[in-house]
Parts: structure tokens; C-alpha cells; sequence
């Protein structure tokens, strides 16, 4: 694996996409520093894609935006993140999706700081570094 410094979430992806330019110019800006995506996130797009209007349109773009990122798998330490961020987080009654937790436990099991703008999921994580639009 090269080196990264960066997990993009779903929207930043999304938002890419869809022409937000600010968006794009900062994936740009960070492509020398390493992206990575988790699995959990290619998982969404595709889902985005193949029920898109144009399928085909649509896997052309992803395929060449997976082209530029390392995609991130789970493993065991992303497993056991997840169940700890789970079990800590219902203890003090807060939950968010688990896909969300999943993409927390990746960049925390990897150090990435987290590409988001869906800062409310993610603020209550301890440890993990946020950047918004």
C-alpha cells in the first residue's frame, strides 16, 4: 500500500461527481499525499451507479476515480475499532449508521484523516481528524 494521509467519505465522492468544484480542487490538491477509500464507500457508489440514469455513463466515471485512490478493505483491527467505537458510543447512548462506523474505524486503523461533510456522524469519535468543506 502507498503511502496516504486521507479517507474520502461517500459525499466527498458524490459531491466530485456531481461538479463541486471546491471539492474537486481539494481532492486534487491531496491526490500527492495519498487517498485512500473504504470498501464500505465503493459499496455505496456502485449502488449510486448501476441505479443511475446512465449506468454505463456512470461506471466510466467511478472506474476512473477508483483508478486514483487506494481502495481500503476491512480487516481484523478495522473489525475491532468498529465493535469498540460501537459498544462505546451506545454506552453513552449516541449511534450512527454502521457503514459510517466502518469508514470511522478505517481511517482511525490507518491514521487518514476523514475527507466529510457529514460532520455530525463523525464528530463524536474520539481520535478522529475531520476535514469538511
Amino acid at each position: 500500500m502507498k503511502s496516504l494521509a486521507f479517507l474520502i467519505d461517500t459525499d466527498w465522492v458524490i459531491d466530485h461527481f456531481n461538479g463541486v468544484t471546491h471539492v474537486t480542487r481539494r481532492l486534487k490538491e491531496l491526490q500527492l499525499n495519498g487517498l485512500g477509500l473504504s470498501v464500505v464507500s465503493a459499496a455505496e457508489l456502485w449502488e449510486g451507479v448501476l441505479y443511475s440514469r446512465d449506468p454505463k455513463r456512470s461506471q466510466e466515471t467511478l472506474q476512473g476515480f477508483l483508478s486514483g485512490v487506494e481502495l481500503l478493505g476491512l480487516d481484523e483491527e478495522i473489525c475491532k475499532q468498529f465493535g469498540h467505537l460501537r459498544g462505546s458510543m451506545r454506552k453513552r447512548g449516541q449511534t450512527i449508521g454502521d457503514f459510517d462506523l466502518l469508514i470511522a474505524a478505517t481511517a482511525l486503523r490507518h491514521s487518514l484523516k476523514l475527507l466529510t461533510n457529514n460532520r455530525k456522524h463523525f464528530e463524536g469519535i474520539a481520535g478522529l481528524e475531520i476535514e469538511s468543506r
